[in-house]
């Protein structure tokens, strides 16, 4: 690998796609990045070029990653959404399949292909999560997790070498749409979150998910999976953390599990009817109860993943949404 070379990526006007975009640039790869045709633009860049495209159409895209020597897939759909699910396995799953093939084709010589950390699933007696776990029976009820896992599952199997990189949830500056994670920061900037449940989750800087992308490029082993990960932390000391950087109170109150999840049941209900989004996400309360806890040692072995602490990116974040009117 030299600086010069051309990497594919998809989902660069994504929360993290946008981070791994800068990450290639600042180590002199040059970009050629696919857009939706109905995607909003990339901010211009030098050494970055788009095609617009979708993955769904891969066989399209076969002219666009000639010449690029490396991919970098982080486009994926993510929605609670009861009416979003069978478009979101079309996209995760079949579309990161076409995209691989429609790359072996094109004579593209390596794929990185970002998964999550939910395909892993929760601790288990108490040890964080490995790559070594699959979490199939731990997210059957939840479609974009099951569609992770068979995303996953299927570019290991692809006829060129992939190297998958499993991050957690990613928190920063940039989070447009907001993810998961930015939401929840919306939400506690906004004093929308007053209980909390008894489960919790590792968060990391999006910088160092970035990084981690290009260093799985460069030294990432074929076939292999990596954690990127930052801290295990419980949700009542997330919650803490972000209300002290929002200056709100933080939420005091353990939910119990039945009664949350019953809200998201009705909730549920009331989106199969309606085809609205969710206001209490039944896959979401489902996570909240467990311990979404992981181990980054093999990353931090093979890749050179040292994530910073979590605090600062939870401070950009507060800041960039202030700044951009998205929050008190």
């Amino acid at each position: 690998m030299s600086a010069g070379d051309l990497v594919f990526l998809t989902g660069a006007t994504g929360f993290v796609g946008a981070h791994v975009c800068d990450a290639l640039l600042d180590r002199g790869y040059r970009v050629r990045a696919l857009v939706r045709q109905d995607g909003h633009a990339l901010e211009q860049r030098e050494g970055c070029t788009t095609v617009r495209g979708d993955v769904r159409r891969s066989g399209e895209l076969v002219t666009a990653l000639r010449g690029c020597r490396y991919v970098i897939h982080t486009a994926a759909m993510y929605s609670f959404a009861p009416r979003d699910r069978a478009l979101m396995h079309e996209v995760n799953v079949s579309g990161t399949i076409g995209l691989l093939e429609a790359a072996r084709i094109a004579g593209v010589e390596r794929a990185v292909v970002t998964s999550s950390s939910a395909a892993v699933g929760p601790a288990h007696r108490g040890a964080p999560a490995t790559e070594s776990d699959w979490g199939e029976s731990h997210h059957a009820t939840s479609a974009y997790h099951t569609s992770k896992i068979l995303q996953e599952r299927a570019a290991l199997a692809a006829r060129i070498p992939v190297v998958t990189v499993l991050p957690t949830a990613p928190i920063g500056a940039g989070d447009h749409r907001p993810t998961p994670t930015g939401r929840m920061v919306l939400d506690v900037m906004r004093g929308r979150i007053w209980a909390t449940l008894a489960g919790g989750m590792n968060v990391v800087d999006v910088e160092d998910v970035a990084v981690a992308h290009v260093s799985a490029l460069e030294h990432g082993r074929a076939r292999e999976r990596y954690l990127a990960g930052g801290e295990n932390l419980s949700l009542s000391e997330l919650w803490a953390q972000i209300a002290g950087a929002a200056g709100r109170p933080a939420p005091r109150v353990r939910l119990p599990y039945a009664l949350a999840a019953g809200i998201g049941v009705a909730d549920e209900l009331r989106c199969r009817i309606s085809g609205s989004d969710p206001a209490v996400p039944l896959e979401g309360v489902r996570m909240g109860r467990l311990r979404m806890h992981v181990s980054s040692e093999k990353a931090a072995r093979e890749l050179g993943h040292h994530p910073r602490p979590v605090r600062p990116a939870i401070d950009r974040a507060v800041a960039w949404y202030r700044e951009h009117a998205k929050a008190a």
